[in-house]
């Protein structure tokens, strides 16, 4: 089973992986400009397209975490008791964890 991690440590991999991802990349695009290399053209194909897949895995899992938050509310309300401000922390680390996981994964590959 998958250890899910907590939005402290997702928050810290994109403050501390992101930049590193960020200037291999860049460098891979650069390469890509300057020679023309079919894996450095490769890469920055594959980091746009990464972009935008986890952007919108980042959109469905903020909207499934909003809608499972609200009908929670929802029972509470019927139920007679208070929501928590607990479940905007459950929504926030549900739209981070995409992002969060392939930096990990991009991370790992680039420093190879």
């Amino acid at each position: 089973m998958a250890r899910h991690r907590n939005i402290a440590s997702d928050l810290a991999t994109l403050w501390f992986q992101a930049p590193m991802v960020i200037a291999a990349r860049t460098q891979a695009m650069t390469m890509a400009a300057m020679t023309g290399s079919a894996v450095d053209y490769a890469e920055a194909s594959r980091m746009v397209t990464e972009k935008m897949a986890a952007a919108a895995e980042c959109a469905v899992a903020a909207n499934m975490a909003l809608m499972k938050e609200s009908m929670n509310a929802a029972a509470a309300m019927a139920a007679g008791k208070k929501s928590t401000a607990a479940g905007h922390k459950r929504i926030t680390a549900a739209a981070l964890r995409p992002y969060a996981k392939r930096v990990r994964a991009n991370a790992r590959r680039l420093a190879k």
